[in-house]
């Protein structure tokens, strides 16, 4: 059930957006749409001097899909990364985990500023494990939990390089076993809306020739808790060494109180095969 409300969300942000563009003649939607595919494997036989036997993998797929008018724009975006790793005779584990989904729609009135509306789902590809025990606890699952998130505000891109958004959002925890997130308070609720302030900052900066960095710095902090916020700090530096392949390195951190007391961080190194389809 959680996963036809996503699929029908999306289709549904989509339509309303069609329908726009069919209003603007002149102007014409822009995809773009990047894959990645990064492979580590080692092999041992016979070997005297130590070692084990690994393989792991990780895949990236960007995908946007925008329009830029006079008036209107109307920006989309599907994220998603997924990565294994095993080591010897050991078991598959699930290293990379994360589904992304934005839609801005804004509206250019001769202000500094311009309205905005948008929405925004994140949650996890498939079952996410602790495997600091033995067996492994399964911790997570697709849309267990689900954020969704609504805001409306105003947004500033008028440097070349940074796209920044405030508004008041409302945000949706949707859970199903896992009602840790949506109840950090023990009430086992499978469901939790919030309303706060949302800030979202977009960064895509030529570093070199090859070399370029993009980020992604979101807060959210509800109004009944302004003394508290919830922090991700997504950082991505792509340098390319050649047309198909190059080296991407990621730092990914978070702070949500909901999910830990402490600051939770992730940071990946990746060489491997990556190509614009679009």
């Amino acid at each position: 059930m959680r996963k036809i409300i996503v699929i029908i969300m999306v289709i549904s942000l989509a339509d309303i957006y069609a329908q726009g563009v069919d209003t603007i003649k002149t102007n014409k939607w822009v995809p773009s749409f990047l894959v990645g595919f990064g492979i580590n494997q080692i092999a041992f036989s016979n070997w005297v001097k130590g070692g084990d036997n690994s393989i792991s993998w990780t895949f990236l797929g960007d995908f946007h899909y925008d329009m830029i008018g006079p008036l209107w724009n109307f920006k989309n975006q599907i994220k998603a990364t997924y990565g294994r790793s095993k080591n010897g005779d050991g078991v598959y584990k699930t290293t990379d985990n994360d589904l992304y989904v934005e839609n801005v729609l804004s509206y250019n009135v001769g202000w500094p500023v311009s309205p905005y509306f948008s929405n925004s789902i994140r949650t996890q590809i498939s079952t996410g494990y602790d495997y600091r025990t033995t067996p492994a606890i399964p911790v997570a699952d697709f849309f267990d939990p689900g954020y969704v998130t609504q805001t409306l505000g105003v947004t500033y891109d008028k440097y070349p390089h940074i796209v920044t958004r405030l508004g008041i959002g409302l945000q949706e925890v949707f859970t199903n076993i896992y009602r840790q997130y949506s109840a950090p308070d023990n009430s086992k609720k499978a469901f939790q809306l919030e309303t706060g302030i949302e800030s979202v900052t977009d960064v895509n900066y030529t570093i070199d020739n090859n070399v370029i960095y993009t980020g992604k710095f979101r807060f959210f902090s509800q109004f009944k808790s302004m003394d508290v916020w919830d922090v991700r700090l997504d950082n991505i530096i792509a340098a390319k060494i050649s047309k198909y392949f190059s080296v991407n390195f990621s730092y990914l951190m978070i702070y949500e109180k909901a999910q830990s007391p402490y600051t939770q961080a992730k940071e990946g190194m990746q060489i491997g095969i990556t190509y614009n389809l679009l």
